[in-house]
């Protein structure tokens, strides 16, 4: 029995012995598919998290016009403009918001977007008076906002690193207003009516001062909150009978005064800021805006047309959504790339995902940003360097022509 153990204790090692010794088999590699055979698609990036940038505009009531626009505009950027983050592994959303163009609401909606940690931008509003006070809420926040049409000076005269817009001032604006209703139209004299909110009041004041400037007697100055019967505002202006009525609000309200200071009498000309700036403002007005003098307009945005970059943007605008690029889509759309520029600019500099604080000093940095409604690049203030303002007066009573209304004049001017 010892012998026995002995020997199968020496053949159990030489056989371990020898399959230490023995070559490896080595591993099976890869073969390449046969000539003509369809390879394997690439693996999909590793998921990376989710990347969420709100937007807030009136998507109801009588806005939403512009509001919806905004916000179509900014979904067609995060479509066709997200790749490269996508490509990273990041899975990309827009979370819109109605504001219903009232601040309490904005604010209320600011509150909850910003508790979101994945909300790392914005893009909004239509209105200044529910972009102030919301925009304190984004500030607070950390969170970067890009306005594609907010243009009160207090927007960007706070000096908040967080906000920036892509369109131009009503210090500007009003200037403009005021020299094309001098130096065009040979106005001398002029009655002055705004909505009391912070744009329309606002560019308001700003067309009254340069329009005393050049010259012309403003015989009245007014703020009204009426949305339908105007007959208290009317009749002191036509007693007045200036050359012209100067309307500082948005296209709801004063397409129903300019209808019914036509029907009263009133054949001077209307003149109004980029909130005038509304097909549905020949819905509400109807002939009051081709009759008469007729109706002009100043706007920080001109129709998508007028921009060299715009073609493909119009075209893939109206398949998605069935409808005419209203003002400010194509702003919106340059908004939505400005903040995924942003955020991928802020990924490459951490190497993952980018606070909040990141990406706002990405967006602020932004410079020549080719955008399709130009070259863009924000100062220290998040104003563009140089924005475009735009004259156009109405041609047509009909809604469904007011693309075709005629370009006046076209300006880039510094902000003071």
């Amino acid at each position: 029995m010892k012998r026995t153990f002995a020997l199968l204790s020496v053949l159990a090692i030489a056989g371990l012995i020898l399959a230490a010794c023995a070559t490896p088999t080595a591993a099976p590699q890869p073969t390449a598919p046969p000539e003509g055979q369809p390879t394997s698609p690439p693996a999909p990036p590793a998921a990376m998290g989710t990347i969420k940038i709100a937007s807030q505009s009136p998507l109801s009531g009588p806005q939403s016009v512009l509001g919806v626009a905004i916000k179509q505009g900014a979904e067609l950027a995060l479509e066709q403009l997200g790749g490269p983050l996508r490509d990273m592994g990041y899975s990309l959303e827009l979370v819109p918001y109605d504001d219903q163009a009232t601040p309490d609401v904005g604010v209320a909606n600011a509150k909850n977007l910003v508790a979101d940690p994945e909300t790392v931008c914005f893009v909004g509003h239509l209105n200044s008076g529910v972009a102030i006070p919301s925009s304190e809420e984004y500030h607070t926040a950390g969170l970067a906002m890009v306005s594609p049409a907010n243009t009160n000076i207090n927007i960007t005269d706070r000096e908040y690193l967080e906000v920036n817009r892509i369109v131009g001032r009503d210090d500007v604006q009003g200037k403009v207003g005021g020299a094309f209703a001098a130096g065009n139209l040979g106005i001398s004299t002029a009655y002055v009516i705004h909505d009391k909110t912070a744009y329309g009041q606002g560019v308001a004041e700003f067309f009254r001062r340069e329009a005393e400037v050049q010259g012309i007697n403003v015989l009245g100055f007014e703020g009204t909150e009426e949305q339908a019967n105007f007959d208290a505002i009317i009749t002191p202006i036509l007693a007045a009978n200036p050359e012209a009525i100067y309307f500082g609000g948005i296209y709801s309200q004063a397409g129903v005064f300019f209808k019914q200071a036509r029907d009263k009498g009133y054949e001077g000309i209307f003149l109004g800021p980029d909130g005038m700036d509304s097909s549905e403002l020949a819905t509400l007005a109807g002939d009051a805006l081709v009759t008469g003098g007729g109706m002009y307009y100043s706007t920080v945005a001109g129709p998508a047309e007028t921009y060299p970059a715009t073609a493909q943007f119009i075209e893939d605008y109206q398949a998605k959504f069935g409808m005419a690029v209203e003002p400010f889509g194509a702003q919106a759309y340059d908004s939505m790339g400005i903040c995924l520029q942003a955020i991928e600019t802020a990924i490459e500099a951490a190497g993952g995902l980018p606070t909040r604080a990141q990406v706002a000093e990405a967006v602020r940095a932004t410079e020549n940003y080719e955008g399709i409604t130009g070259t863009l690049t924000f100062n220290d203030k998040g104003d563009l360097e140089v924005a475009k303002y735009f004259v156009i007066k109405v041609v047509s009573a009909d809604p469904a022509a007011w693309g075709s209304n005629e370009l006046i004049q076209v300006l880039d001017i510094s902000p003071e």
